[in-house]
């Protein structure tokens, strides 16, 4: 089985790598490391640069834990890429980072943390970053 991880170079994204990676090691499973871009990557703030990928695979490397990392502009919402990867890969859980939002914020933007939730076939880990 594998982990997959939503990760974004925020302190949610960060939160959620190092769960995962507590997870991944805990149950001797890889990790499955995915950031996408709904649409233009390169002004798209979710989308990671090469050099924030790069201190992932050192950190990744540096825990010996067996990964991969994925990054897609398909223009699916991450919450369906996350899903999608999990279900392909028949993963045992997803872990997410979520921050806190206003109920306002919420009905105009939309929850990928609630999507993923309502539509994932595996356990969900949500973890939330600390400021």
């Amino acid at each position: 089985m594998t982990i997959v991880v939503g990760y974004v170079p925020t302190p949610e994204g960060e939160a959620a790598l190092s769960a995962a990676i507590s997870e991944a090691q805990l149950r001797e499973e890889p990790l499955h490391v995915v950031n996408s871009s709904r649409g233009d990557s390169l002004t798209d703030p979710r989308y990671a640069s090469e050099e924030a990928l790069d201190e992932v695979r050192a950190r990744l490397d540096a825990t010996g834990v067996a990964y991969e990392v994925k990054q897609f502009v398909r223009g699916h919402e991450a919450s369906e890429e996350l899903v999608d990867e999990a279900d392909r890969l028949k993963a045992s859980l997803i872990v997410i980072g979520i921050r806190r939002r206003s109920p306002t914020g919420k009905l105009i933007t939309g929850s990928q943390a609630q999507r993923t939730l309502l539509d994932a076939n595996c356990p969900v880990l949500a973890v939330k970053a600390s400021y």
